[in-house]
């Protein structure tokens, strides 16, 4: 991917996505988290993203499209979450990605229209 031209060998970002896709999810199983790990959990999620998005598969996308839509999410950011969930569900779609993450990515799109207080569009995708 000319895009993610990296001086970072490839076995590198991969360990990276997997490791901070890990330590994003360890925060989010925290019931005592502060704003500091919230920051932290978000920017954990994305980081693992962009590293994916280097050396991963559409499923590694999808999924850390999730990751990303499910911490936001948490954090009652509506807005964001919703974006992520759209851009896991279009994975979905785009790559033929069924049960498993099809069914995680219209729960993220549940999820982010249940923050907006949007019950026809949750709804909609439940």
């Amino acid at each position: 991917m000319d895009q993610h031209r990296s001086v970072v060998d490839r076995a590198v970002h991969r360990q990276l996505a997997a490791d901070l896709f890990n330590a994003a999810w360890d925060v989010m199983d925290r019931t005592n988290r502060d704003a500091g790990d919230n920051e932290l959990m978000i920017h954990m999620a994305h980081a693992s993203r962009y590293h994916w998005g280097v050396v991963g598969t559409p499923l590694n996308w999808a999924r850390g499209e999730w990751q990303i839509s499910r911490a936001y999410a948490l954090v009652g950011r509506d807005e964001p979450a919703l974006h992520h969930a759209k851009s896991s569900l279009r994975l979905c779609h785009e790559h033929h990605l069924g049960g498993f993450d099809l069914g995680f990515a219209h729960e993220a799109m549940a999820r982010a229209y249940a923050l907006q207080h949007n019950d026809k569009e949750r709804d909609s995708v439940i």
